[in-house]
């Protein structure tokens, strides 16, 4: 099965400091929905992991949580695109957990849910934290310049072998080159 992963926020949709707390604030950064109906297209399945700490902190709950990504589901489904599964930790750094990136635990979870040797996913990200968790899995990682990528790439320290590009569209032209 042919798999990529995607963070949510700086990535598909523009980011906030402040969180993304309700379906109005989540809006697509131009060309990212494109690009998932591109690789879905081309056979990929989609899956999302993003951490969701405003859940713990009370900024939002489950309900609001789950009308944003109905907004995103619809706005992909609008240019034929679609995410298979999102996964999200809704824990705070304080929490400790497996599931929160930087840890690889979403990601396990994703690559057992899809049956799939993590290895041969892309998984595209804009923060380190994104990167490492990647990678930790076994992942190929993938920064975007989006949301915080620019910033993530002037830090450096980078895992190795991270794939850089300046959007959602042009990592998604690559992954579906180096398929076919």
């Amino acid at each position: 099965m042919k798999l990529v992963i995607l963070d949510r926020d700086g990535v598909i949709n523009q980011d906030s400091a402040n969180f993304i707390k309700n379906p109005n604030e989540w809006i697509a950064i131009p060309g990212s929905l494109e690009a998932i109906a591109l690789l879905n297209q081309y056979g990929f399945r989609v899956a999302v992991a993003t951490n969701q700490s405003g859940v713990s902190r009370g900024l939002f709950d489950m309900t609001i949580l789950n009308s944003i990504h109905e907004k995103m589901h619809r706005e992909l489904a609008a240019v034929g695109g679609r995410i298979d599964a999102v996964f999200y930790c809704p824990h705070s750094a304080d929490d400790d957990c497996e599931c929160r990136k930087p840890k690889p635990g979403m990601i396990k979870e994703i690559g057992k849910r899809f049956s799939t040797e993590l290895s041969q996913v892309y998984a595209i990200g804009d923060a380190l934290r994104d990167l490492q968790a990647f990678a930790s899995a076994g992942c190929r990682p993938v920064l975007v310049r989006t949301g915080k990528g620019e910033g993530t790439l002037l830090a450096g320290n980078l895992p190795a072998g991270t794939l850089i590009f300046a959007d959602l569209h042009l990592a998604a032209q690559h992954i579906i080159a180096e398929d076919h």
